[in-house]
């Protein structure tokens, strides 16, 4: 057993996977300037610092949240935040990371799993 998946990172791919058909609301909680250097296409910018202030704004749009930022850990913070405002949301973990599992969730989806 790998040791990540004792704490439950083994299955973040997964759980992401079985959100992605919601077409969930992507919050990237770096700072502006970490946002402008890249970031996953459609996702929005709320930095960490300011999540909570805007967690009422982001209840109301009615999507569950996958959070992302450089490594995972304030993405983590975020997703805890947004989770005790009644928010149903996943640490997407490094936005690289992420960008790259819709990307192939995408690529499954319009292919029907079949490679080309």
């Amino acid at each position: 057993m790998k040791i990540l998946s004792v704490f439950g990172f083994g299955k973040r791919k997964q759980r992401i996977a079985e959100l992605l058909p919601q077409k969930p609301l992507v919050i990237d909680v770096r700072t502006p300037g970490e946002y402008r250097a890249g970031h996953i296409p459609k996702s929005v910018n709320i930095p960490l610092n300011i999540i909570e202030a805007r967690a009422e704004m982001i209840k109301k749009k009615g999507k569950p949240v996958l959070t992302c930022c450089r490594s995972g850990v304030r993405s983590g913070t975020a997703a805890n935040i947004l989770m005790r405002n009644g928010i149903t949301a996943i640490n997407g973990g490094a936005w690289h990371s992420l960008n790259r599992t819709i990307i192939e969730f995408d690529y499954d989806k319009n292919t029907n799993g079949k490679k080309k």
